[in-house]
């Protein structure tokens, strides 16, 4: 029977934590356990968070301002960079200048060479029709004093040679 008002007693008075007769105990044991949460909490964990957080905070602001100083050197080898490829641009444009100029004067120097020996061969050409048209008109005395000889005597008649040689002379002169 002792069992039985046991669990009687135990569903009558519902939940512990309802009782009102218990409330000062629980309350006091609920401060208590505040306490110590927020003694090991100042006294362990926050330090250690607020380390780590201004390390962190110190590591950002190092790192910002490591940032900061490769921006400027990146500024800087930017500028040197623009600078040497504007001094590179230059000087090729100079290089390729003096490689027109040295072109031009190397064609200048093959031009007169050219313009040299075609005068010569102009020269050695004239020459040599010169000499082909006093070789011709001879020829062409030659032949014709021939043919008139051979005209004369075809004809039936005679005629000296000197008198054929005046005649040839007279027309070839026009």
């Amino acid at each position: 029977m002792a069992t039985e008002n046991v669990v009687a007693t135990e569903v009558e008075s519902g939940m512990p934590q309802l009782d009102f007769s218990t409330f000062p105990n629980q309350i006091f044991w609920l401060l208590i356990a505040l306490v110590v949460i927020y003694l090991v909490l100042s006294r362990v964990a926050l330090p250690r968070i607020s380390g780590v957080l201004a390390e962190r905070s110190g590591t950002i602001s190092n790192d910002l301002a490591a940032a900061e100083d490769y921006k400027l050197r990146a500024t800087e080898a930017e500028a040197v960079y623009e600078k040497a490829l504007a001094d590179a641009r230059t000087e090729s444009n100079r290089i390729a200048d003096q490689a027109r100029a040295d072109a031009q004067a190397e064609l200048d120097a093959a031009l007169a060479e050219a313009d040299a020996r075609i005068a010569a061969q102009t020269a050695e050409a004239e020459a040599s029709i010169a000499e082909i048209r006093a070789s011709a008109t001879e020829n062409v005395a030659i032949v014709a004093k021939d043919v008139a000889e051979a005209l004369v005597a075809a004809m039936g008649s005679t005629a000296d040679q000197a008198t054929i040689d005046a005649a040839v002379n007279d027309r070839m002169k026009g």
